[in-house]
């Protein structure tokens, strides 16, 4: 029998991932307002009803940035997802 230690991905970081894969590169609140739009209640009339996925988007592209999967850039330049601030973008990873 075959145990599997890896866990199903987090539908945050499936939606990043999967939208990374039509793009060049995006922000978090590029990724945020796009997710906000795919889940909206249809009675919810909110135009920044996207802000409440601003913080997970955020969390799982450091995941996502650990984890190898992605990059986060700014100014094109690659920073390390432990110590970053101020306006970033993420990629998926490039190959070097």
């Amino acid at each position: 029998m075959t145990e599997e230690n890896e866990k199903p991905l987090d539908p945050v970081a499936q939606f990043i991932l999967e939208t990374l894969q039509h793009r060049v590169s995006a922000t978090p609140i590029e990724i945020a307002r796009a997710l906000g739009e795919q889940r909206r209640r249809p009675i919810e009339k909110k135009a920044d009803a996207w802000r409440r996925f601003l913080n997970p988007v955020k969390q799982q592209m450091v995941f996502l940035a650990r984890s190898g999967e992605i990059e986060i850039t700014r100014k094109g330049e690659l920073l390390d997802p432990e110590n970053f601030r101020g306006v970033v973008k993420m990629r998926l990873k490039q190959s070097h």
